[in-house]
């Protein structure tokens, strides 16, 4: 099977399981559902089923754990929402568009605890206490990750923190954790030895890493439809993105001071938009975003080194590259 249909594979039994976790009818399922089902790549809970895999677990002990990390994802997604004021999301109305702010605080709420209560059901799967005990830890931690990097980038915005490394370290937390967390777990579930689990949690971090930085790009290199939300919605929230960050740095003092006025000043937020994508292209700050993207996914790949080779390695592999050249 090539590494594209085992995804689409995974993929397919990932959703089947969120489906039938989340069929009781109430409006609170509702809620949940119609943020789990709506079309998406599943990249988190396929990098655990994989994690799992790659040191020799089984994934029908997994699945449960693999469904409820997609829960969590989501609950993210749905706040980000919520806090940025974006309406779309992967082509469709947000979850707060679609219902209400209320109902979507109180869904992402609910789709973290799930979350928990997916890997206790891996005892009832044969999976051995202790390691769902490791993996809860390691939940939670990303948890805490998460919402530490999410306070970060409002600290960067807020005081103009224009320095890269403040960026990178802000995306390991609030993206990277997640990714991180998801192959950590799926190894620690799996029965992996401590070295194989540090090195695909490590290749989680350079991936989520990769991931971000390429998500950055896409207002530059999608189109709103393509991407499935506004190319304007970073610079309407005046998010500070490695491509901005980049011109800054090596555009010299007027582009800097162009970017200050687009970032910063009123007008239609389309042309602005678009006088910011040609400011970035002229400076060369969209190609050099791309190629720090494929570095840190190269460095995502290097980390599997210590693994066996195994259809599930190949497929990490695939996703390390597939993170740095999509249009979603």
């Amino acid at each position: 099977m090539s590494s594209r249909n085992r995804v689409a594979y995974l993929a397919d039994l990932v959703l089947q399981r969120l489906r039938g976790d989340w069929t009781d009818g109430d409006r609170l399922a509702e809620v949940c559902s119609y943020a789990l089902v709506t079309p998406g790549k599943y990249f988190r809970p396929i990098l655990l089923l994989e994690s799992a895999a790659a040191v020799g677990g089984d994934l029908h002990q997994v699945m449960p754990a693999a469904a409820g990390t997609e829960g969590a994802h989501l609950a993210s997604l749905i706040h980000d929402d919520i806090i940025d004021g974006d309406q779309f999301r992967r082509g469709m109305p947000a979850v707060h568009a679609k219902y209400s702010q209320a109902d979507a605080i109180v869904g992402g709420d609910a789709l973290i605890f799930y979350l928990f209560a997916a890997l206790a059901t891996c005892a009832a799967n044969g999976v051995e206490a202790h390691r769902i005990v490791r993996a809860m830890a390691k939940a939670a931690q990303a948890g805490a990750d998460l919402c530490a990097g999410q306070m970060m980038e409002e600290e960067i915005r807020l005081n103009g923190d224009m320095r890269i490394n403040s960026y990178l370290r802000m995306i390991e937390n609030k993206t990277a954790a997640l990714f991180r967390a998801s192959c950590d777990i799926g190894a620690t579930l799996g029965g992996a030895s401590p070295e194989q689990a540090d090195a695909l949690g490590r290749y989680g971090t350079y991936l989520g890493v990769a991931f971000q930085i390429w998500d950055d790009l896409l207002p530059y290199i999608a189109t709103s439809e393509e991407a499935g939300k506004s190319n304007s919605s970073d610079l309407a929230n005046r998010r500070l993105t490695l491509p901005i960050l980049l011109c800054r740095a090596e555009g010299g003092p007027e582009a800097a001071a162009e970017i200050d006025r687009l970032m910063n000043g009123g007008g239609d937020i389309e042309e602005r938009h678009r006088r910011l994508l040609a400011l970035l292209t002229e400076h060369g700050a969209v190609e050099r975003a791309g190629q720090e993207a494929r570095k840190f996914a190269a460095d995502a790949i290097d980390a599997l080194d210590g693994l066996p080779d195994s259809q599930s390695k190949r497929s990490l592999e695939y996703f390390a590259k597939t993170a740095v050249s999509r249009c979603r």
